[in-house]
């Protein structure tokens, strides 16, 4: 009776470590599963980063400044025109440093001035910077533009608008742009950048379309945000 009594709470005993070991068991591999899925879904859906700056780039006559204006204002953002950038670094204007010195210093001062506004960028602020049409098609400033992560947005119209649009242009301000001189080189250097244009983050189609709308397109599919106190995104208003 003794024998049988001590055999049956060895067994009792065994039972409740079992049980135990179990429970632990269970609780141990519970807590590796939840621990080993939480990060592999923040992995795999990542926030979408907000877009503070846009850099507009196209061909003469796609409306970059026209439409990077609109921009700015409807989202009270700061809007740069790069070759006024360069014109104040350099103390001269841009037709005199092609005159003057040449296309080789120019894209040399138009790249220093690009690093320049994306170091500017990194400490903060929004901007809409239109950039010259020569300048995306330069292997070095796209691919500065591109390590930086900032979005490029391409304005595309037909090649022919885009020539009505710069004789206009040129006409109304009384000024002489030696890329006017010839139809035919017009066009071939049209063609030559545009698929480097085509390289840009979104392409915005802009021929026979207003500035407003176009705006509005860009501000819809980048989700871009107006700001209401431009100070406290580290600007001067």
């Amino acid at each position: 009776m003794v024998k049988s009594t001590s055999e049956n709470a060895l067994k009792n005993s065994q039972q409740k470590k079992s049980d135990r070991s179990r429970k632990r068991s269970g609780k141990t591999t519970g807590a590796k599963v939840r621990a080993s899925v939480r990060p592999a879904a923040s992995r795999n859906e990542p926030a979408r980063a907000p877009v503070n700056a846009v850099f507009l780039v196209g061909f003469m006559g796609a409306g970059k400044s026209s439409v990077g204006r609109a921009l700015g204002l409807r989202l009270n953002w700061t809007f740069e025109d790069m070759d006024d950038r360069i014109e104040r670094r350099e103390g001269r204007t841009v037709a005199e440093i092609f005159r003057d010195s040449g296309e080789t210093e120019f894209r040399r001062a138009e790249y220093n001035a690009l690093r320049h506004v994306l170091d500017e960028l990194r400490h903060g602020g929004t901007r809409v910077v239109a950039l010259g049409g020569g300048a995306f098609a330069q292997r070095n400033n796209a691919e500065l533009l591109t390590a930086s992560g900032v979005t490029t947005l391409f304005l595309d119209a037909p090649v022919e608008e885009l020539w009505q649009r710069c004789c206009k242009q040129a006409n109304e301000a009384g000024a002489e742009r030696p890329l006017l001189r010839s139809k035919d080189q017009f066009r071939e250097l049209h063609r030559a950048r545009h698929k480097k244009y085509s390289a840009a983050s979104l392409r915005v189609e802009t021929g026979g379309r207003s500035i407003d709308e176009i705006a509005v397109e860009i501000i819809q599919q980048l989700g871009l945000k107006k700001i209401y106190i431009r100070t406290e995104q580290g600007e001067v208003e």
